[in-house]
C-alpha cells in the first residue's frame, strides 16, 4: 500500500514537472580508451543533443581523472574494469519530455561508462562553475608554496648536517 502511495505521489510530481521546465545536471564518464578526437566528438554529440532539446545553463568539458573506485561493466566481449575516465558535465533547463529523451540517448551511448542526472538550480550550476575555476587556480599557488617550503627545509637540513 505504501509503495502505491509513493508511486502516486511521484506520478503527480512528474505530471506537474511536465508543464514547467526544470534545471538538470548531467554528469558522465566517457571511456578512457577513446582517442582524444573521439572524446571530443562524443562530448559534442551529447552537448548538441541537449542543446537541441533544452537551454544550456553551464558545462564542463571532458578531462581525464582517476576514479575513486573501479567501475566494472559487462560488455559483449566480456567484463571491463575502469580505473580512470574522461569526466564531463552539462547543466540544462528542459521540460520533463525533453529530459526523458536526453536520458534515453545517454543510456544508449556505449562510449559513456556511467552517468548521473540530478535536479538542480541555475544558481547552484553557476556556483559550481565558479568553484571549478577557483580550483583551477588554487593548485598552482599551492605547488609554488610547497616548492618554497621544500627549499627552506633542504637549506635547514644542510645547515644542521654541517
Amino acid at each position: 500500500m505504501a509503495k502505491n502511495q509513493d508511486e502516486d505521489v511521484l506520478a503527480d510530481e512528474l505530471e506537474d514537472a511536465g508543464s514547467e521546465p526544470r534545471v538538470y545536471e548531467l554528469g558522465f564518464h566517457l571511456d578512457p580508451e577513446l582517442p582524444s578526437e573521439e572524446v571530443k566528438k562524443a562530448y559534442q554529440a551529447i552537448r548538441e543533443l541537449v542543446a537541441g532539446k533544452s537551454a544550456l545553463v553551464a558545462e564542463g568539458e571532458p578531462h581525464m581523472l582517476q576514479l575513486a573506485y573501479t567501475i566494472s561493466r559487462q560488455e559483449t566481449a566480456g567484463r571491463r574494469d575502469f580505473d580512470s575516465a574522461y569526466f564531463s558535465w552539462i547543466v540544462y533547463e528542459a521540460s520533463a519530455a525533453a529530459h526523458t529523451e536526453v536520458l534515453a540517448a545517454v543510456k544508449s551511448d556505449k562510449r559513456i561508462i556511467r552517468f548521473i542526472d540530478v535536479l538542480t538550480t541555475k544558481d547552484a550550476a553557476r556556483h559550481s562553475v565558479e568553484m571549478h575555476e577557483l580550483a583551477q587556480k588554487t593548485p598552482e599557488h599551492a605547488s609554488d608554496t610547497e616548492g618554497a617550503a621544500d627549499a627552506e627545509l633542504d637549506a635547514a637540513l644542510e645547515s644542521v648536517a654541517v
